[in-house]
């Protein structure tokens, strides 16, 4: 392969071939990558999501056990 680039000009190993690459695999490059942000933005939704569950749940205990302490 490297001796079929050879004889080539720079802009066309650099700008030409990339831009055909993008425009072939253009929609498959995009749809993997907003995949890959969605999967992330749900990862980290079902994190704080969880997070803030135990910190009520903690919390509305601790307040009941210390009421109840105190009776």
């Amino acid at each position: 392969m490297n001796g079929f680039l050879n004889g080539l000009p720079w802009w066309v190993k650099w700008v030409v071939i990339p831009v055909i690459a993008l425009f072939i695999f253009g929609g498959l490059i995009t749809s993997i990558i907003g995949f890959v942000v969605g999967l992330l933005f749900k990862v980290i939704l079902f994190a704080v999501l969880v997070g803030g569950l135990v910190f009520v749940v903690k919390r509305f205990t601790s307040s009941s056990n210390s009421s109840r302490k105190d009776w």
